[in-house]
């Protein structure tokens, strides 16, 4: 079973969604002052980082 382009951008939008809930997660519920905005911040991130994965599958 070999994997292609879009098979790779798929599992790292999947990967990066993923990264994303749990930092957003850890910001919200373990980091509950200063350094849960920058967790729930980097998680934001991820989601736009994975966005763009998801936007370049069909396109590479």
């Amino acid at each position: 079973m070999g994997m292609n382009k879009n098979t790779v951008l798929a599992w790292a939008t999947f990967i990066m969604i993923l990264m994303g809930l749990l930092l957003i997660g850890l910001g919200i519920y373990r980091y509950a002052d200063v350094a849960g905005w920058g967790f729930s911040a980097v998680g934001v991130g991820f989601f736009a980082i994975a966005w763009v994965f998801n936007a370049l599958k069909g396109r590479v």
